[in-house]
């Protein structure tokens, strides 16, 4: 998704202890992990650092990556025929002049009452193992999500309209189509895109 933006960038992943704190809401978890990455990957690059984290959440329950396929299976079945939340935190530093800044996006997402053979045949491709909550809601088979109302490119880790928010802040100037080539690419019209960039 950052490709969007058209600036070359280099990926680096941060080594994080990625668990939960006692009492910590999800908000305050994906903000924390989003910020540590961040100043993990500041201590060893110079320039624009963006650390971003994103959680699935269904009635507070934090739903990571499922460990086998019965595990798989059985997200898929809580999170069938009612709305969840992704989260996803975004953490910018300026390793030369120290500015640093913070965001959460949340978004509301509505799954369809998909059917046990439709779970069944979804896991065996493979596809859930990988993903927080066991799905990726751009999956053009299993296509899980309906009547979805929030950021889209939020769901699949990189809400690409807050991150805009924040780099303008930093003096950077955004493509004038960015949200073009964002809705282009994910084939959605974006409802709530002008709200965003409005609060810039």
């Amino acid at each position: 998704m950052f490709s969007l933006f058209g600036w070359p960038f280099t990926v680096a992943p941060a080594d994080i202890d990625e668990s939960r704190q006692m009492g910590e809401t999800p908000e305050e978890l994906v903000r924390r992990l989003a910020c540590e990455k961040a100043k993990a990957i500041a201590k060893t690059h110079s320039g624009l650092v963006i650390g971003a984290d994103t959680i699935v959440v269904d009635d507070d329950e934090v739903l990571g990556k499922p460990a086998d396929a019965a595990e798989a299976r059985c997200m898929l079945h809580q999170l069938r025929g009612h709305s969840h939340q992704v989260y996803t935190g975004i953490a910018i530093i300026d390793t030369e002049t120290g500015q640093t800044y913070d965001d959460i996006c949340c978004t509301d997402v509505p799954m369809r009452d998909y059917s046990d053979a439709e779970i069944k045949a979804y896991v065996a491709t493979g596809d859930p193992l990988d993903k927080a909550g066991a799905y990726a809601i751009q999956h053009s088979g299993f296509h899980p999500v309906e009547d979805l109302s929030g950021c889209f490119a939020s769901v699949m880790g990189l809400p690409v309209c807050t991150l805009a928010k924040g780099l303008r802040r930093f003096g950077l100037d955004i493509p004038e189509d960015l949200d073009k080539r964002c809705q282009d690419l994910l084939d959605y019209a974006c409802p709530i895109l002008d709200q965003v960039l409005k609060k810039a």
